[in-house]
């Protein structure tokens, strides 16, 4: 960590993260942001314990706990990571990450793969979770899927898909997400309000589909900086009562 920062983002995406430029640049305004990426070859098997593995190994370089903020399957890594050492952590922030964490574009995806050919599956992919119609456009974002299908971190394979059950996070959280996701659906989303505790925060954004962070970086930024300072302010007036016990 080459310069010291309390916030992370995660990414186990190569080829979508220019998705999270936007979003990065507007944090960066406020605060240093540092980013960790995992990169896989196409020879490597998908492991989340081997991703986890190498994040704390990257996190040992700080001498504090730290903010991690992770869309989809980045967000999946940054909740598997602070449930195994919540003490490294200061907050996580979920974006478009439901309470089956495990959920991701890739999951639907394979879903679809048996019964259609993988160009026909990645343009409709396309139209779904951008809407757009330009013919260049869609081209691009064909091949920026493709890409993220061979070499990005997934729980999923043609083989297997997996899911998981919600349960509490021992760390300070935020969940967000978007009311025109077609991956993570607002109701999807909102499975996570049950397990929410004191101080946590849930947001949805009216539109942006899953890559709504790319779309509303100016309004996504704003949540998540007013949810840190909340905790700051949280961390004030126990430090000040600590001090007058």
């Amino acid at each position: 960590m080459s310069k010291q920062s309390d916030v992370i983002w995660l990414n186990t995406s190569p080829s979508l993260l220019c998705l999270a430029q936007p979003l990065i640049c507007e944090l960066s305004h406020h605060t240093t942001i540092a980013q960790w990426q995992y990169a896989q070859s196409q020879d490597e098997a998908s492991s989340l314990d081997i991703a986890i593995l190498l994040l704390d190994n990257y996190l040992q370089l700080s001498n504090q706990p730290v903010h991690l903020i992770g869309h989809s399957t980045g967000g999946l890594l940054g909740l598997l990571y602070s449930r195994r050492y919540p003490e490294k952590v200061k907050s996580l922030t979920l974006l478009a990450v439901g309470a089956d964490a495990a959920l991701d574009w890739q999951a639907h995806y394979y879903t679809h793969r048996p019964f259609l050919s993988r160009q026909k599956i990645l343009t409709a992919m396309v139209y779904n979770l951008f809407s757009y119609q330009n013919e260049d456009t869609v081209k691009c974002l064909v091949n920026i899927l493709e890409h993220d299908l061979n070499c990005s971190l997934s729980p999923h394979s043609l083989f297997r898909q997996i899911s998981m059950s919600p349960c509490p996070v021992p760390v300070p959280l935020m969940v967000c997400g978007s009311t025109d996701d077609i991956i993570v659906e607002p109701d999807t989303l909102r499975g996570w309000r049950p397990y929410l505790m004191s101080g946590d925060r849930y947001w949805e954004c009216q539109q942006g589909r899953h890559f709504f962070h790319f779309f509303q970086p100016t309004l996504v930024a704003e949540q998540i900086l007013d949810f840190w300072q909340s905790l700051c302010q949280l961390d004030s007036v126990c430090s000040c009562l600590k001090t007058n016990s």
